[in-house]
């Protein structure tokens, strides 16, 4: 009787260490496409051409580790829009890493959406041509506003332009020439105070601004 009473009051101490390890186990899978609390910083060499044998292997730098560079720029913003995934589709239809719409890419002189996504080279071109586009229509506005605080967040070059990536340079002009008044939210409530945040500092000095760039396909 003593021996069942004993083997009786061992079993929830059995379940309990059952219970914890399933609890730590299930701690440690990361929570898919979540950026919550990452701190996206990295020390990857900076390049200063689209070589394409650098630019076929830009999803394989590692992300550990960094540095304020254009290329962690880049590689910072892409984690951002599709963790780094040159064929994904969102639900909005938007392509690749860096998640362009169709009429940008016809803008970047870009028409063969499928090419595009199983091409890493002109996507990186087109993430360069964009923000080069982008950097003329701001050029002024970044002159003025770059190093003010605006709605709590210090205002940078490449905020400026992660933000204009996000809600189009027209949307980032009024933002900063309103005083943070007049904001935008994309279809998933990012707006461009939070990408003014999260982008502010990386050297983006690369970037020429050109008002007519585009994508070169033929190489």
């Amino acid at each position: 009787m003593t021996k069942n009473i004993v083997k009786l009051a061992a079993l929830p101490s059995v379940f309990g260490l059952v219970a914890l390890s399933m609890s730590v186990k299930d701690a440690d899978k990361p929570r898919e496409n979540s950026t919550e609390g990452l701190e996206l910083f990295y020390t990857v060499p900076q390049f200063d051409e689209a070589d394409a044998s650098v630019l076929d292997n830009t999803s394989n730098l590692n992300l550990a580790t960094t540095g304020k560079s254009f290329t962690g720029f880049k590689e910072a913003l892409g984690f951002k829009e599709s963790q780094n995934d040159y064929k994904r589709i969102n639900q909005l239809g938007y392509l690749g890493k860096y998640q362009f719409g169709r009429s940008t890419l016809l803008l970047l002189g870009i028409t063969d959406t499928d090419e595009f996504l199983n091409n890493p080279v002109w996507q990186e071109k087109a993430f360069v041509a964009n923000a080069s586009r982008n950097k003329w229509v701001l050029r002024k506005d970044i002159k003025r506003f770059n190093g003010k605080v605006i709605n709590g967040v210090k205002v940078t070059e490449s905020g400026i332009l992660a933000a204009a990536h996000l809600a189009g340079p027209g949307s980032v002009k009024s933002y900063l020439r309103s005083g943070g008044v007049e904001g935008f939210r994309d279809a998933f409530g990012t707006s461009i105070r939070s990408y003014m945040k999260k982008f502010a500092g990386y050297d983006v000095s690369f970037i020429e601004p050109n008002r007519t760039a585009k994508v070169k396909l033929d190489s």
